[in-house]
């Protein structure tokens, strides 16, 4: 049993973290500010449902904040989840992006600092790999071109773990992430967006062509993968994390609307500034060192979202 501070952990994938380390006896403390980047009830939500774990109502940038945290009560694993999300906000607002993705992320990593044998866990993404033509992506690969502020703010978030490792020893893995999706997921992803608009009958933003493609990841695998990231937690090391698969935008429409049961309306618009063409995870490093195994299919994942969207959104559901 560990005691484990989760930053972001009444979000998205927090929020199914933090369920998984208490159903199995770890004791948990959730750091989270409940911005309004997305409706903040949906979070409170999610952080009321998280029965057993410690909330704490703060902002990673607050160093009072997260000393108290720290005061008094052994941190054996940190895992940063916190971060403002996304591709094409960050274009619109990069000084935020760097105050809270790199800012906060140092905050963190120097109040480690002056604890001793506390671990850190650094979820980082896929959009660190940039517009990389060699797939799948490995995390050996020398990637210096990232193509949005997010992307840049999550490379520079890997480089000061490694600098804080190297020169104080903090046992460190950093878990580049692979379009999550799944059930709890924030309402301005495409996968929750497009299942909304095609159950109200609205158009769908689709932008290019449809021959993007994303490696989408089932929540439940990544949480998976970060648990295991947790355990065998020591050095320095970067992971993918994703299914492992990818899967074209035309395809990703396709099957919303088989899974939904109606035909999705298009709207289409051009590709947009700081989006890639493919993301393909290589997970062989995570398969061989944490024993990860992705098992969740795209099409089975979105069966698993559907089911719970019409579950949360009844009179939605009556449309289908």
């Amino acid at each position: 049993m560990a005691r484990i501070l989760v930053t972001g952990g009444a979000g998205f994938i927090g929020s199914h973290l933090v369920e998984k380390l208490l159903a199995r006896g770890d004791k948990v403390v959730v750091i989270d500010n409940f911005n309004d980047f997305y409706d903040p009830a949906i979070k409170r939500q999610n952080a009321a449902e998280l029965s057993g774990a410690e909330i704490v109502e703060a902002d990673i940038r607050d160093e009072a904040a997260v000393a108290k945290i720290f005061a008094g009560k052994k941190i054996d694993v940190v895992v940063h989840l916190a971060a403002m999300a996304g591709v094409r906000p960050s274009l619109l607002d990069p000084l935020h992006y760097q105050d809270v993705n790199i800012r906060g992320t140092l905050i963190l990593l120097e109040q480690i600092r002056k604890s001793e044998g506390t671990r850190f866990v650094f979820a980082s993404s896929s959009s660190v790999y940039g517009a990389n033509e060699k797939v799948p992506f490995s995390e050996d690969e020398d990637i210096h071109c990232p193509v949005s502020p997010y992307a840049a703010t999550k490379r520079a978030g890997e480089l000061h773990c490694y600098t804080h490792h190297h020169l104080y020893g903090i046992p460190t893995t950093c878990l580049r992430f692979f379009t999550v999706y799944g059930p709890r997921q924030r309402p301005e992803m495409a996968i929750h967006k497009f299942v909304r608009h095609t159950l109200d009958g609205r158009p769908i933003p689709f932008f290019g062509d449809g021959s993007t493609r994303r490696d989408y990841t089932y929540v439940d695998d990544i949480v998976d993968g970060v648990v295991r990231s947790i355990d065998a937690c020591a050095g320095y090391e970067i992971y993918n994390l994703g299914e492992s698969q990818t899967t074209s935008l035309s395809e990703l429409v396709g099957l919303i609307g088989e899974v939904c049961g109606r035909e999705p309306v298009l709207d289409r618009q051009p590709m947009q500034p700081g989006d890639v063409i493919v993301t393909y995870a290589d997970v062989s490093k995570a398969k061989a060192k944490l024993g990860y195994q992705p098992s969740t299919l795209v099409r089975d994942g979105l069966e698993k979202f559907v089911a719970w969207y019409r579950e949360r959104n009844p009179s939605e559901a009556k449309l289908s």
